[in-house]
């Protein structure tokens, strides 16, 4: 088994000024990416910004930028800003959010995700190799056909106008559905799915990672798969248990309406069909604390790092021969110096993989 990468994600609803102090003794500490995640939250560009200036020389990435909410050359200037600032450290987290969001904060329709994250992949790869931008989609087309509705009919193919650092930013998909994960292993550099569950990923993805691997360029390489999961190395386990119990009601309880819910229906795919329709029915109620208590402990447990250096050290190695290649962290101990201590301790496990 190779050795994996040891990155941390920074939360939505952490407070930033205190999680950013910590970033500097975590990089010393072996992180060797930060990840910034964002929902209907605070941006995550103006704090990655900071970051760059920050750190030294651990990758940044978004975890993720909705697709619906910036239009693709932005997303594609976006990307290629945070790359100058961080000296070429940049990688590009997208993911399509989903109805509730799309459609309840940002008042867009959410229409065609998988069409639309493959044609602004190809549009922001296309404006980081600096060629005048021309795209003509379903979904987009640039520049705006004269014949469009509104349009003035003035726009021409336009190239950047600064020299991006690299040429093509690694490029990430948060997928759960097997089309969206096909795709993203067919197209991008990286796959991030949530609630990843090693002894059951075969199962459930399998299929759909073999044929986007077989649709593959091999100019790509090999597909980083980036994976989310809460960290703790405290002695009171059944804190860290119900966070990310507490967690897991949220999205799969929470995370859009019944029949449109993503999380519910990667739940369901794990074997916990029953349990997954007790935790939605009894947080759509409002009862969101018995519904995190209805979370199975045995799942909670599968898809964190929670417990002893031994216990960690198993569950790493079953990350790892599950096809994991970044672990994503997101520190749950009480104290900053434990936070710490917990990032050095898995930066040494992995370093025995």
């Amino acid at each position: 088994m190779g050795r994996a990468r040891l990155g941390v994600v920074l939360g939505y609803a952490a407070d930033f000024n205190a999680v950013a102090e910590e970033v500097p003794d975590f990089e010393a500490a072996g992180a060797e990416l930060f990840s910034v995640s964002e929902t209907y939250s605070f941006d995550a560009v103006s704090q990655l910004g900071y970051l760059a200036a920050i750190t030294k020389t651990a990758g940044l990435a978004s975890d993720i930028l909705p697709i619906y909410t910036r239009t693709p050359a932005l997303l594609a200037m976006t990307a290629a800003g945070l790359d100058s600032l961080s000296g070429g450290r940049f990688e590009l987290g997208l993911g399509s959010s989903g109805a509730q969001v799309v459609e309840g904060f940002h008042g867009v329709p959410f229409d065609a995700p998988l069409g639309r994250t493959r044609e602004i992949i190809e549009i922001c790869r296309q404006v980081w190799r600096r060629e005048p931008l021309a795209h003509a989609g379903r979904h987009y087309q640039l520049p705006l056909p004269a014949s469009t509705p509104g349009a003035v009919g003035a726009g021409k193919p336009l190239r950047i106008i600064n020299h991006p650092v690299r040429s093509a930013v690694p490029v990430h998909i948060a997928a759960l559905s097997p089309k969206s994960v096909a795709q993203a292993a067919e197209i991008a550099d990286g796959w991030t799915p949530i609630f990843f569950h090693p002894e059951r990923a075969a199962d459930v993805w399998g299929a759909a990672l073999a044929e986007g691997a077989g649709k593959r360029s091999p100019a790509l390489g090999k597909l980083d798969v980036i994976v989310p999961v809460a960290l703790y190395t405290g002695e009171f386990t059944e804190y860290a248990l119900m966070m990310v119990r507490q967690q897991l009601a949220l999205y799969v309880g929470g995370m859009g309406a019944q029949g449109r819910n993503f999380y519910y229906d990667l739940a369901v795919r794990y074997g916990y069909e029953a349990e997954a329709a007790e935790i939605q029915r009894l947080f759509l109620a409002g009862d969101k604390d018995d519904a995190a208590f209805a979370v199975p402990e045995e799942l909670a447990r599968a898809v964190s790092l929670i417990g002893t250096r031994d216990e960690i050290a198993e569950r790493v190695d079953a990350l790892v021969a599950a096809g994991v290649t970044t672990l994503l962290v997101q520190p749950a101990d009480r104290t900053h110096e434990e936070r710490v201590a917990a990032i050095r301790m898995l930066r040494a496990v992995l370093d025995e993989e």
